[in-house]
């Protein structure tokens, strides 16, 4: 696999719900810029194909099948990366999913479906890594994957924005502890706005029998809320990811990388017609 500058070369990255979307970009970045990639994710057959990609380019990558709200399933992959790679440097914790349906409509079974996937999953994914990090003794970079929902409200995402809410201030709160730990670990949350994934035909938009099921059209989305007028793509938050992961970041712990094509910006007007 072609590196262009080689920005993570000789690290270990370890990427949860990295078989498809913005995760898969971030592992075949990162495999691209040099690390050795350990893919996790519930879609065991995508991500083997992943990591069967990132191999053939010339680069080094192994699947784990991994459900990050299980706590018995962390040691063994912490362990297996040791194993495989010797430490672990980098972890970006990127797995989750979104409810988009107004909150009286919500059941409390997916409002704990979504807290136990975006934040028990954040939570044990650096429960268990920092050891890890420490143990390898050379620092290292935590990324949380938040979104531009955890530092502003959304109708409809209110469940989902309290979940990314959490990570960012979990992200900034950790990372305090590392720099009083003077472990070299840096903590960072990225913040993506609308993005051209898969995700949007998974999001499950209401309750059963709530009449709030019709589809999302992120392009639609891109039209209104967007200044710059097009949707993100996987490869700019995993770019943004590479930017942390890397030591062209290592001033910078407990902040908030937001990639979202302005929207936090405020409202532009549009012209008549657009």
């Amino acid at each position: 696999m072609a590196e262009t500058n080689g920005q993570v070369k000789g690290k270990v990255a370890l990427v949860t719900g990295g078989a498809s979307g913005i995760g898969e970009a971030c592992c075949l970045t990162l495999a691209r810029e040099g690390a050795s990639v350990v893919v996790t994710d519930v879609d065991t057959s995508r991500g083997k194909t992943l990591v069967e990609t990132i191999v053939a380019a010339g680069g080094k990558a192994m699947f784990l099948t991994q459900d990050v709200t299980d706590e018995d399933r962390w040691p063994e992959v912490i362990a297996a990366t040791e194993k495989a790679y010797g430490r672990l440097d980098i972890l970006v914790a990127n797995a989750g999913i979104g409810i988009l349906v107004p909150i009286i409509d919500m059941t409390l079974a997916d409002w704990r479906r979504q807290n136990a996937i975006n934040l028990d999953g954040v939570f044990l994914s650096v429960k268990y890594a920092i050891p890890a990090m420490r143990r390898a003794g050379n620092g290292g970079s935590i990324i949380l994957m938040s979104s531009i929902a955890g530092l502003r409200g959304s109708a409809g995402l209110a469940g989902y924005s309290a979940t990314k809410g959490g990570v960012r201030l979990f992200a900034k709160s950790v990372a305090l502890e590392c720099a009083v730990a003077k472990d070299g670990i840096r903590v960072n949350s990225v913040h993506p706005g609308v993005i051209d994934t898969p995700i949007w035909g998974k999001i499950p938009t209401g309750a059963a029998g709530a009449g709030h099921n019709r589809a999302i059209d992120p392009r639609e989305r891109a039209l209104w809320m967007i200044p710059l007028g097009e949707l993100g793509s996987a490869q700019d938050i995993a770019d943004g990811v590479l930017f942390l992961s890397s030591d062209f970041s290592k001033h910078m712990t407990g902040t908030e990388l937001v990639i979202d094509g302005g929207i936090m910006c405020g409202v532009m007007p549009r012209k008549t017609g657009e």
